[in-house]
């Protein structure tokens, strides 16, 4: 019976030498296969990374080899009819890997972070409990970190300050309430978009209430809840190169139909006020369209502004030391730790196990 196992077991052995002999990249390349054992904790591949670095080509490729499908991390993605101004997936791309949180409310309805963790939640588990692997793609940090870390613990409120800034910002404008904050919490204002006025407030109001930057109190009390096993990969570009990749980016945009986009979003009756319509690129757009730009300064603007969001977005993730950065050219060299990553605690006796010899 020894001497029967034993040529069971190199039998295996063999079969698997030929596998790999036969098809060099056989463990990395069109896997498609899924798991076969299931965890407690839900596996997770993050591709983040700041806008034009490429996150969705790379994601994609991916995702094919493992037979994964995306869920996106994107605030401006899950509006319908906002495509050309988010850079969203196209149909083509989205024919080749089935993506989530795309296209999932319309533009005036009221989406944060929670609202998205409710709803990302539910797909992650029919996903886990189908056995496919899953990938989180996009550059919305916030969503990110409130997703994979659960939501903060509440600070101090207060609302009659609250409402002294809304009514600040009403009488000043978004960009007066942005600068207030930059004095009063200059670390906070550097991971907030200056159109995002409900967090604006919410750090103006726990800096009045407590003396003490919202960060801070973030980083006190930490994301308590860890409801997954995480791999998280940062794409990161040469500067010089990704605004190189921004300005053709914003290019492609308007050749593509951005100005006829918002003018159908409008016709439509989604107005300009909306803060899906304050995004970059949109609210460029609202400012041409409502002559409080020209055309030049209009483009001119937006360049600018999606530059300095991906500043922001290189900051974000910076402080997150856990992620593993790389580049889209270079990241094959983590291929062999994400397939480890995807399929470790599999049964050893899987017939579907992947060859590693």
């Amino acid at each position: 019976m020894r001497h029967l196992a034993f040529v069971i077991i190199n039998f295996r052995h063999a079969a698997c030498l030929f596998k790999n002999l036969s098809f060099v990249s056989y463990p990395y390349d069109n896997v498609n296969m899924k798991h076969t054992e299931k965890n407690n904790k839900p596996k997770i591949l993050i591709i983040a990374g700041p806008t034009c670095v490429g996150k969705t080509g790379t994601a994609i490729q991916m995702a094919k080899k493992w037979g994964a499908e995306i869920i996106g991390a994107d605030a401006i993605q899950v509006y319908r009819y906002m495509d050309i101004g988010s850079a969203k997936p196209g149909p083509q791309e989205q024919a080749q890997v089935k993506h989530h949180m795309i296209d999932v409310v319309d533009p005036d309805v009221q989406f944060d972070a929670a609202t998205y963790v409710e709803m990302t939640r539910a797909v992650i588990q029919r996903l886990h409990d189908a056995n496919i692997p899953i990938f989180l793609v996009g550059g919305s940090g916030l969503y990110i970190k409130a997703l994979t870390g659960g939501l903060f613990s509440k600070a101090p409120g207060n609302p009659s300050i609250r409402q002294k800034y809304k009514q600040m910002a009403d009488e000043h404008g978004n960009a007066f309430l942005y600068e207030h904050l930059q004095k009063q919490d200059p670390q906070a204002a550097l991971t907030i978009h200056p159109n995002d006025m409900v967090r604006i407030i919410r750090a103006l109001e726990v800096f009045e209430i407590t003396g003490q930057s919202i960060k801070a109190h973030h980083q006190a009390h930490q994301f308590a809840d860890q409801p997954y096993q995480l791999f998280k990969v940062m794409l990161n570009e040469d500067r010089k190169r990704l605004y190189n990749l921004i300005e053709h980016r914003v290019d492609q945009m308007i050749h593509d139909g951005l100005l006829d986009e918002v003018k159908a979003l409008i016709h439509k009756g989604y107005h300009c006020q909306l803060n899906a319509m304050q995004s970059i690129g949109y609210k460029h757009m609202c400012a041409f369209l409502n002559a409080q730009l020209d055309w030049n300064e209009t483009i001119r603007l937006m360049k600018r502004d999606t530059r300095r969001y991906a500043k922001r977005q290189f900051t974000w993730f910076r402080a997150d030391k856990s992620f593993n950065w790389t580049s889209s050219k270079e990241i094959s060299s983590l291929y062999p730790r994400i397939h480890e990553f995807i399929y470790s605690n599999r049964n050893p006796n899987s017939a579907n196990q992947p060859c590693m010899v």
